[in-house]
């Protein structure tokens, strides 16, 4: 039997969200044999073993319940309901008579925008499990091209989120400093808001991505670009600073109207100012354009590295395609490019003159 603070997920959070997640926490107890939740029940919270032992379980092909891993007392599961409300994957059984915490995913969500560490330790458990996840199926389940893709997908999602996490950590830490100002928290707060927004975005991207196209449209919004560019690159320039990258606005447009996701929108800038830095390393620069073009308005982005290699150029937007790079696997391309798509938008990609890459998309204006 273990304490809910002796799980690694709530190890190092302060008194008080300890006494909110002690607040928050149900107990509930199950005889060997009985179901927790089935798979294709809602999603509605995490789980962790007080006491006992839970099999998690998918129906396999023949139709029977397959029991894929076992959780001992300290160990969480049902963690990807606080990412979406989908439906659960799979089955959780009592292996004997078990007793589990319950936090529902409404309030996890509430103490993760109050407690970064939290936000940092999910997204590592839902790292750890995915890679457990991959071990499992290289020795029971997928052949060598399939292990190969499960293997890529899960380094896309690992790579994605270490630059949001970077920043969070930075943030806490600032925060927490001893000589913090009320102003330098209040902005730590704001910024660690936005990397758990658009952790939250990455994931379901990746999630819908591996789902294929069978699912709901995004919802699109009327937005000011050149107010709405301000503010993205604003945030950008914070995070390539770290890596000794500039970015650089060019150029003025008048305020023009498009109907975007500004999430996903959000998520296109970071792919491709990303992936710039990726090309030039430190001391690289980026250019952002912004051009009038009928009744469409052009966003360029250009960087001074050493352009696209030939060797991708005809298969840039492809799903896993990458060349050169230690991290990474090139689904931020294929996401970005679909994004845009979603807008009636277009995207193309070029060598410079000047030697480095030009990515470019089109966004209609819309009328006042």
């Amino acid at each position: 039997m273990v304490s809910l603070e002796s799980c690694t997920l709530f190890q190092g959070l302060p008194v008080a969200e300890l006494e909110s997640l002690r607040q928050a926490t149900r107990e509930r107890t199950y005889g060997m044999g009985e179901t927790i939740f089935k798979q294709g029940d809602p999603g509605d919270g995490i789980y962790v073993v007080k006491s006992g032992e839970v099999q998690i379980a998918v129906v396999a092909s023949s139709g029977e319940l397959r029991v894929v891993s076992k959780l001992k007392a300290g160990e969480l599961f049902g963690e990807m309901a606080v990412i979406d409300s989908e439906p659960r994957s799979a089955s959780a059984l009592a292996g004997e008579t078990t007793t589990v915490y319950f936090i529902s995913r409404s309030d996890l969500l509430e103490m993760m925008h109050r407690a970064p560490q939290l936000t940092m330790g999910l997204m590592r458990e839902i790292s750890g499990r995915l890679r457990d996840f991959n071990r499992q199926y290289i020795h029971e389940v997928l052949d060598a091209e399939r292990l190969a893709l499960v293997g890529r997908f899960a380094s896309a999602i690992v790579h994605d989120l270490k630059n949001p996490l970077h920043v969070i950590s930075l943030s806490a830490e600032l925060a927490a400093a001893p000589s913090a100002t009320p102003d330098s928290r209040n902005t730590s707060r704001t910024r660690i808001s936005k990397q758990v927004e658009r952790i939250n975005t990455m994931l379901t991207e990746l999630l819908e991505y591996a789902r294929g196209p069978n699912t709901a449209s995004c919802l699109l919004g009327r937005v000011n670009y050149p107010e709405f560019i301000q503010h993205v690159i604003e945030d950008i320039r914070q995070e390539m600073a770290a890596r000794g990258v500039t970015v650089q606005i060019e150029g003025v447009v008048a305020p023009v109207t498009v109907q975007v996701n500004t999430q996903r929108l959000s998520r296109v800038f970071y792919n491709l100012c990303g992936n710039a830095a990726d090309a030039t390393g430190s001391g690289g620069k980026i250019f952002v354009r912004v051009k009038m073009a009928g009744d469409q308005v052009l966003t360029e982005i250009e960087d001074n590295g050493g352009g696209i290699p030939p060797e991708i150029a005809d298969k840039l937007f492809q799903p896993f395609v990458t060349f050169g790079k230690s991290n990474g696997t090139g689904l931020g391309l294929t996401i970005s490019k679909k994004a845009i798509e979603e807008s009636k938008g277009k995207m193309t990609a070029k060598n410079s003159i000047k030697g480095g890459a030009v990515f470019s998309f089109t966004l209609p204006i819309q009328p006042d």
